[in-house]
């Protein structure tokens, strides 16, 4: 049985949560969905330049789990971009913390 997975601090809701290949139908579309903790793990990473460890310290989770989430994350970027999917970003097990702004 797999361990339930711990909470996860956010900074902020994005406020566009949908992005789609122009000139594609919706109808027609795959998706990708891309959970709210790896979008934090994209903003902090890949955006706001902190390392993993202090990423991590911020989400309230390892510094090994924080690289696992990055990974995921930028998998299934690479995936939707690479094949013309539409990224969904929504859900997990996330809790909003303004104090890490």
């Amino acid at each position: 049985m797999p361990r339930k997975k711990c909470l996860r601090y956010i900074g902020n809701t994005p406020d566009v949560t949908y992005y789609k290949p122009a000139g594609i139908p919706m109808r027609v579309l795959e998706e990708v969905v891309i959970s709210l903790d790896e979008m934090e793990a994209i903003r902090l990473a890949d955006h706001e330049n902190f390392y993993q460890e202090e990423a991590a310290r911020l989400m309230n989770i390892s510094r090994q789990t924080f690289g696992r989430i990055l990974e995921s994350a930028h998998r299934k970027i690479a995936e939707a971009l690479l094949q013309g999917k539409a990224i969904r970003i929504e859900g997990g097990n996330v809790e909003l913390n303004y104090d890490q702004q």
